[in-house]
Formats: C-alpha cells, sequence, structure tokens
C-alpha cells in the first residue's frame, strides 16, 4: 500500500523477520509469506515496531491453536513501559468465551484466565509465566506497549 501518500501506514505483512525469543510458539518462517511465523501451536499474524514505521510502538499478535509448549513459555520479567495483553476467544455465540484456559503469573499471583480480556500490565510489575494449558478453539492473542522495540528484563 506505500504507492499512495498515506499507505506506508496500513501493514498488511508481519515484519519480515523478528527474533525469535525463547519463549516464542517455535514457529519457523512461512515460505509462502516472508515474516509470517508458523508453527503447529501458534502463528505470528502481525509484528510492528520501530523499523516497520519510524517511531512506532510494539504490537504483536498471534493465534494460538495448541497449549503451550512447557519448555518454550516466557518467563518471569519486566518491562520498562506499561504493557496491555489480550486474549479472545472465537465462539461467535459467546464472544466471552475464551474456548481454552491460560495461566498468567502477575507479580507472585497466579491468575486462570477463562474469558476474553485485556490485561494491563504497570510498568514495572513483574509478570509470567504465561502459559496456554488448553486451547479447545483457536485464542487470538495481541501484547502492545508504548515502547519503540519488545524488550524485558528478566527476573
Amino acid at each position: 500500500m506505500a504507492e499512495t501518500k498515506y499507505g506506508k501506514y496500513i501493514i498488511t505483512k508481519p515484519k519480515p523477520y523478528v527474533a525469535s525469543a525463547s519463549w516464542s510458539p517455535g514457529a519457523s518462517e512461512s515460505p509462502k509469506t516472508p515474516g509470517l511465523l508458523v508453527s503447529d501451536r501458534a502463528t505470528r499474524v502481525m509484528y510492528l515496531d520501530s523499523e516497520v514505521i519510524e517511531g512506532a510502538f510494539y504490537m504483536e499478535c498471534l493465534w494460538f491453536r495448541k497449549k503451550s509448549d512447557l519448555s518454550r513459555v516466557p518467563q518471569p520479567h519486566t518491562h520498562d513501559f506499561d504493557e496491555i495483553i489480550g486474549f479472545f476467544g472465537t465462539n461467535q455465540e459467546d464472544p466471552f468465551d475464551l474456548g481454552g484456559e491460560v495461566e498468567l503469573w502477575l507479580g507472585d499471583e497466579k491468575h486462570i484466565i477463562t474469558q476474553s480480556c485485556v490485561v494491563v500490565i504497570p510498568k514495572g510489575l513483574k509478570h509470567c509465566p504465561l502459559i496456554f494449558r488448553r486451547v479447545d478453539r483457536p485464542i487470538f492473542h495481541f501484547t502492545t506497549g508504548p515502547a519503540t522495540t519488545y524488550a524485558g528484563e528478566e527476573k
């Protein structure tokens, strides 16, 4: 869409290369779509940071189809920015039904998520592990924060 003055602001493909964090779903790049990371568990649909559009904040979207590989889950960490994490089910008859079970730790509290939701993580709050314990139907997951790239400090 970059042929027009503002078309560059419409992102239709993920960033061509995103370093895979140790907790990423073990995906490899799709031969059909550069930047699209696909595994049997999840697909990274979109990724935005300041390398995609100068000055843009960090944002990532994934579809989860299977439960987490317990050897590859996000470990406890903090950020120097506020973060928002979303989990959305795909039951059109009941959009609040997550269609699975996600375990997310906030500080020293374990939370079991079974409904579509948005989680606000204030700057400096230790969070994770994040574990998709059960996935009965695909779960749409996103994370975003006002940082130009994703960075976390393990705790």
